[in-house]
């Protein structure tokens, strides 16, 4: 299990993230929803230890991550939010380092480099350098290089980003699937439809609290609605078709 124990982390005398605390259980696929300044990047971080909490603790299988955190990280695979990559590598140069970094063996690790810059559709631009790559191309890359040692554990951070239609749909079943194997993934997401159809259970923060926490389906059928006018609900206190509404005026106005 991962679980994040009444995490906290603060900023000087701001606080990012209060008294965070969830379980995640083989199987599952959390979804962390929250508007922009809620800690869901903060939380993102503390869960991969690049982030050291000011209160709290991470737990995997029972121990504190930072207690060995290289071990830890082994176990893991992270996409995130930003693909920040080497300009100066090719893409196979970049997976080849990443798994290299891993402990992969030499023949295993080629053979998956070489079938999975084939599913991704990158394997005609996998001895061009990452600097040339669109946004889409770089992301794909990152998810390849997160799950291609096939760790236990998931942290993904906006993985759709700049991906086309057909790149995110697979991701989205990839997503589902490990799910369905067993594995730990923690999927933080602004797109509600995608959380909705990948996720088993939602996490809602609020800034940097934990405003609701429960399956998806069950989250939806507390106020009977769908988890978008739920979040919205629960979240921004907003009418946002009146707000659109007024945008096009302005727009429309001598």
């Amino acid at each position: 299990m991962l679980e994040a124990v009444h995490l906290a982390k603060r900023y000087s005398s701001i606080p990012a993230v209060q008294d965070l605390s969830f379980t995640l259980r083989p199987g599952e696929v959390l979804g962390c929803l929250g508007p922009n300044g809620s800690g869901k990047s903060t939380t993102v971080k503390m869960l991969t230890g690049l982030l050291e909490p000011t209160r709290g603790s991470v737990l995997f299988d029972g121990h504190n991550i930072l207690e060995d955190l290289a071990g830890y990280r082994a176990r893991l695979g992270y996409v995130p939010e930003e693909p920040n990559l080497y300009p100066y590598l090719t893409g196979w140069e970049y997976l080849e380092l990443i798994g290299t970094l891993r402990g992969m063996p030499r023949g295993d690790m080629e053979v998956k480099i070489d079938s999975l810059l084939e599913l991704f559709s990158l394997h005609p631009h996998r001895h061009a350098s990452i600097g040339t790559y669109s946004k889409g191309m770089r992301q794909r890359i990152l998810i390849i290089a997160a799950i291609m040692h096939n760790p236990e554990i998931f942290i993904f951070d906006e993985p759709l980003s700049g991906l086309d239609v057909t790149s995110a749909l697979i991701f989205k079943h990839v997503v589902q699937t490990l799910g369905k194997q067993g594995k730990l993934v923690f999927y933080c997401s602004h797109v509600l439809e995608v959380v909705e159809k990948v996720c088993t259970d939602v996490l809602i923060l609020r800034k940097g609290e934990v405003i609701a926490q429960d399956s998806v389906a069950n989250i939806g059928q507390i106020l009977g609605q769908s988890l978008e006018n739920t979040f919205l609900h629960l979240v921004e206190d907003v009418d946002t078709m009146s707000v659109a509404r007024d945008i096009v005026s302005v727009m429309k106005a001598a």
